[in-house]
């Protein structure tokens, strides 16, 4: 048998963003482990915002599981957080509770500022570097610099040997943003992967002494600088095989109905980012275009030229979002949306 390093990693109870954490344990195996083999384990939750000191067991449930390129027999695990019973999913848990379905597909794009010294990398001490307009899908030292790419593309290494749908790397508008995109079946099994890469940057981060900043607008809204969102790709079944103009106009008035409870589960701060400015409709407004990457709904040419069937774009989620619920948002207001 072989001891195998079990990372258990989880979200903790800090609104409105919530913490990634993570904790090894060692144990035995004949070889890489499934997850059905993966023990319950517990922690304090007192020490995460999850339970009070007096009555701090929370436990781990094991929910997906990778393997961990940096270590030998090492294990990502991917965990669901429980109340002491082992058994009722615990108030922080958004994955318990979010409609599933593996017949709809979802693309995340996450865009994200890679930090040092209290700025992006890239602005000069104390100011700003050239305006926007080189940067996006830049190359060279001028426009990404002598760092940041050995990150985006070691993360990049780091996702596929995990078996992370990782789909691709850009550099965004502004100087020192980057996006990576996370591809899965599934509302579960897509967030699942956008947590661990989130997880698997942070760590790489770590020893450049660089901090990811997930915020939707770091640099404010006074400055001409692009802010970061996490647009959602997605697609159903019916959406790919049947669709048709007279559904998709049914779809969209829905996501128009219930644009409210969309911005309240798509990541806090969007009224920093959603002002109609920087490739991005108001946050209290709704539409659809073709094309269109100011609209909260992109609608691919692609998808108009195959008789309205495919996938679209939701815009409106930012960097900072929980794709758990974001995901589960969107299968919700489809689910209103009859097919027949």
């Amino acid at each position: 048998m072989a001891k195998y390093k079990l990372e258990y990693i989880w979200l903790d109870g800090y609104t409105p963003v919530a913490n990634l954490r993570g904790k090894t344990q060692v144990k035995d195996f004949d070889a890489f482990p499934t997850l059905d083999q993966l023990p319950m384990w517990g922690f304090d939750g007192s020490s995460t915002r999850q339970a009070e000191g007096h009555n701090s067991d929370c436990m781990l449930q094991p929910v997906a599981c990778y393997p961990d390129p940096t270590k030998e027999n090492g294990v990502l695990v991917m965990c669901e957080v429980m109340m002491p019973d082992g058994k009722t999913p615990h108030p922080s848990n958004a994955r318990a509770t979010i409609m599933d379905d593996s017949g709809t597909w979802f693309g995340f794009e996450q865009e994200y500022f890679l930090y040092k010294d209290g700025a992006p990398l890239g602005f000069p001490n104390g100011g700003f570097p050239a305006p926007q307009g080189k940067y996006y899908t830049g190359v060279g030292y001028e426009n990404v610099g002598d760092l940041a790419r050995e990150i985006v593309d070691t993360h990049l290494e780091l996702c596929l040997e995990a078996g992370i749908n990782h789909e691709g790397i850009n550099a965004e508008v502004a100087k020192g943003q980057w996006e990576f995109q996370i591809f899965g079946k599934g509302s579960k099994t897509a967030a699942d992967q956008v947590w661990m890469a989130r997880y698997l940057l942070m760590r790489l981060t770590e020893a450049y002494q660089v901090q990811v900043i997930w915020h939707c607008k770091p640099l404010g809204v006074d400055v001409d600088w692009n802010g970061s969102g996490m647009h959602a790709n997605f697609s159903t079944e019916f959406m790919r095989e049947v669709g048709g103009k007279a559904y998709f106009e049914k779809l969209m008035a829905a996501f128009d109905l219930y644009k409210n409870e969309h911005i309240a589960v798509y990541g806090p701060d969007n009224h920093l980012r959603l002002t109609g400015l920087h490739e991005t409709q108001s946050i209290d407004k709704f539409n659809y275009g073709i094309a269109n990457r100011g609209a909260s709904v992109r609608v691919p040419h692609s998808f108009v030229n195959a008789g309205y069937k495919g996938y679209l774009e939701d815009r409106r989620p930012n960097s900072a979002g929980d794709p758990y619920k974001i995901a589960g948002r969107i299968l919700q207001t489809i689910a209103t949306v009859p097919t027949v």
